[in-house]
């Protein structure tokens, strides 16, 4: 099977959720002999077609800025669509499948899969719906109604999250033409980081809350949804009773500037460690060496990060909001909590579980069980199967 992945921003040049999403099956679909190709935007130098761990990366323009002013670029999104269409034109694949946002990519396949009589899949990371407002303000009802176009071309869906499946049945898709196929980690992988400095025979349990260099590490774009100045504000209330408490950033983005200036405004600067983005080891490696993960997020399809602190064996404070599909991913009061995206309450949930030595075993074993319902091996059976079944129907 000859299958291509669309989507403007490709790992590792751009780390998120969906790219790994994208780099892991990738790689894994092509290691099981599938022909992989995946048609991005260029973020590379030299050739605009190369080879990558198995699979041929086709770099469609030129690297441009996603995000302008906070926000995901739109003229960025349009460019990409339009330089799509001839590129994916020239070769023929047995399915194609694109991830949703942002949205004007959909159409191009749409339309190669149609010229082509080419079975195409639209995996929808998240579903926006009223949230456009919120974003985008009046002219949100631009975004709603391209969202709500997407949902009606799509015959073949995939949803990260029975959350997400639930917001794309109610765009009205059929719940016959959603299937879920969740994120994923490598466990073995992960399982294997080591901490620095730190031979395997002398590591510590993850559940030994003396042996961690963090308290509490947050992993994600420096984007305005995820919230970070509510991470920051509680570490300052935090810091009365823990005037050494340690916090570490990683990731980047275009509120790092302002979340900076509120650390020095807090005077928690001295507490926190802006440590940019990462390579994956490196950003486990912090996670094992943390007590909690906090994502405090009002926007999520999904949550990778989530469960890579699982596997871990590290518990997770998320928050309640509308659209955070990472809190279905935590029980709540067994691998983590779920509290108000409040600052004081992420303070309270920090304190309750960086303080219950006694009980920090049990949450973190919890957390680490959770995380072995995320196998990647066993998501890619699952993708192939799905793949086989939307091939036959051409």
């Amino acid at each position: 099977m000859k299958i291509a992945f669309v989507y403007d921003a490709v790992y590792p040049w751009v780390k998120g959720g969906a790219e790994m999403r994208i780099h892991e099956l990738g790689k894994r679909l092509s290691a099981r002999g599938y022909e992989v190709h995946i048609f991005g935007v260029k973020w590379w130098e030299g050739k605009d077609t190369l080879e990558y761990e198995g699979m041929t990366l086709h770099g469609v323009c030129k690297a441009q800025d996603l995000y302008v002013n906070g926000r995901r670029s739109i003229s960025e999104a349009i460019i990409f669509a339009v330089k799509l269409f001839p590129e994916l034109r020239k070769e023929s694949f047995d399915l194609i499948d694109v991830s949703v946002f942002p949205y004007f990519s959909c159409f191009t396949v749409k339309a190669v899969s149609v010229l082509k009589k080419t079975q195409s899949v639209f995996t929808w990371h998240e579903v926006w719906n009223d949230y456009w407002y919120e974003y985008l303000g009046r002219s949100g009802l631009f975004g709603k109604l391209v969202e709500k176009a997407v949902s009606k071309i799509s015959g073949n869906n995939i949803a990260v999250s029975g959350w997400t499946k639930n917001r794309l049945k109610a765009l009205g898709v059929p719940e016959e033409k959603i299937t879920v196929i969740p994120n994923g980690i490598d466990l073995k992988r992960i399982s294997g980081i080591e901490l620095k400095g730190i031979r395997r025979s002398e590591e510590k349990h993850p559940e030994d809350l003396e042996s961690k260099k963090y308290d509490i590490i947050f992993a994600g774009r420096l984007i305005k949804e995820k919230n970070v100045d509510l991470l920051i504000k509680a570490v300052a209330v935090l810091k009365a009773d823990f005037p050494q408490i340690r916090c570490c950033i990683v990731g980047d983005g275009p509120e790092k500037a302002g979340l900076v200036e509120l650390a020095e405004n807090t005077e928690v600067y001295g507490n926190i460690e802006f440590a940019g983005f990462q390579e994956y080891w490196i950003l486990i490696e912090k996670i094992k060496a943390s007590k909690v993960l906090v994502l405090p997020s009002s926007r999520e399809g999904f949550g990778m990060v989530v469960i890579e602190a699982f596997a871990c064996g590290v518990p997770v404070v998320t928050v309640r909001a509308k659209y955070n599909a990472a809190q279905g991913l935590v029980e709540n009061g067994v691998d983590g909590l779920v509290v108000e995206p409040e600052d004081r309450e992420i303070a309270k949930a920090i304190k309750k579980i960086i303080r219950r030595s006694s009980d920090y075993r049990k949450i973190s074993e919890a957390a680490f069980r959770r995380a072995k319902d995320y196998n990647w091996e066993e998501i890619v059976e699952k993708i192939i199967s799905v793949y086989k079944g939307y091939t036959r129907k051409s």
